[in-house]
């Protein structure tokens, strides 16, 4: 493939601006799990390792997934918390050194709700909608009212806490069968009452969840819904088999507040629908109008889980096809994850055209996250 130029990569350095937030470009780095925060709390090499993307050019960072102040949000001891005074104080140093360097970022606020831990156990105290961890497996009672409740406040003040660090926004974690996507999956949710029923009216507990966070925040502070078709119960797992289920699906969470959708592929080239070449993201502009995030191995030619539990590695491919997609206006963002990590100056790369210096993937380097 001939070098990038300048011209050719220019669709990715346009600024963008939604609420009263203004991005010089449209690159965003994608939330990545790290457990490098011990004991929950954010320390200054996370502080520095959030300053190196944006020093790279990064035009919104968006951060790994921490967890909301619910005592069952997650059980891992090394993710970061988003509460607590020095977890949150933390998080400000994150927030400032960012700014420094030029950059804007969202904290990604996360439940994990009823999904196993690494080694496949349960942890005491875990909820999710009717108990079950995947279809026909129940392992818990369905969640409260009260346990609903708990939930929505706790996101509505993680979201508080966010604005009140300086964030520039917030991003809600909806996908990859975490808490509020156990709620939109039927495969999860198996509710009788107003949580429950067909896919419009499974988005119930996530309208709440945004409302609440509206009601902390005000009308124009950034949210953004990240939300994906595939589980990681499930990988061909889908929500909405039609642009109209789609389309069902999307209408109550856009009108409840969502500002930007992140549409979560693991491979951003594959066709949503059969018969029509537009991925989820473009889907999503088309039919509910918001701005869109597109992701999903974006300069690799291995979506990550694959190169994650195997000993192959990723090769660096071009992105024509992604700025062709980018300047049809298909989506309006792109969220890079694992190239990030490789190179924290990726941006810069890309808009000199110096394609030989993007990196295959290694998995040690996953591990550093250097």
């Amino acid at each position: 493939m001939s070098n990038l130029t300048e011209i050719h990569t220019a669709p990715l350095f346009k600024p963008f601006s939604i609420k009263n937030l203004d991005l010089s470009n449209r690159i965003v780095m994608a939330p990545m799990t790290r457990s490098k925060s011990p004991a929950g709390i954010p320390g200054p090499d996370v502080a520095a390792y959030y300053r190196r993307r944006a020093e790279g050019g990064v035009g919104l960072i968006i951060t790994e997934g921490t967890y909301v102040p619910h005592p069952a949000a997650g059980f891992y001891p090394d993710v970061p918390r988003f509460y607590g005074e020095e977890s949150l104080a933390g998080w400000k140093c994150v927030v400032e050194e960012v700014h420094r360097a030029g950059g804007k970022i969202f904290p990604q606020i996360w439940h994990v709700g009823l999904t196993p831990a690494a080694d496949g156990t349960f942890r005491p105290g875990a909820i999710g909608p009717s108990g079950l961890a995947r279809p026909g497996e129940k392992i818990a009672e369905p969640m409260t009212q009260r346990d609903i409740d708990a939930v929505v406040r706790a996101f509505g003040e993680a979201a508080r806490s966010a604005q009140r660090l300086g964030f520039d926004g917030v991003e809600i974690h909806g996908a990859h069968g975490y808490l509020l996507d156990q709620f939109f999956w039927d495969g999860t949710n198996q509710r009788t009452d107003g949580y429950g029923g067909d896919l419009a009216a499974r988005t119930r507990f996530a309208v709440e969840v945004i409302r609440e966070i509206r009601v902390q925040v005000g009308p124009e502070f950034p949210v953004c819904l990240r939300f994906s078709q595939w589980k990681q119960q499930d990988y061909d797992a889908k929500l909405a088999k039609s642009p109209a289920e789609l389309e069902r699906f999307l209408t109550p969470l856009a009108a409840a507040g969502v500002d930007l959708f992140h549409c979560s592929q693991r491979r951003f080239w594959e066709p949503e629908f059969e018969g029509c070449s537009l991925n989820l993201a473009g889907w999503t502009k088309k039919l509910i109008g918001k701005p869109t995030i597109t992701v999903g191995s974006i300069t690799l030619n291995e979506e990550f889980t694959h190169t994650f539990r195997s000993a192959e590695t990723a090769a660096v491919t071009g992105i024509d096809e992604l700025l062709e997609r980018l300047e049809r206006e298909e989506f309006d963002l792109v969220a890079i994850g694992r190239s990030l990590i490789v190179n924290p100056s990726w941006p810069a790369v890309i808009q000199r055209g110096d394609i030989h210096e993007l990196l295959p993937y290694q998995r040690d380097v996953l591990a550093q996250l250097v």
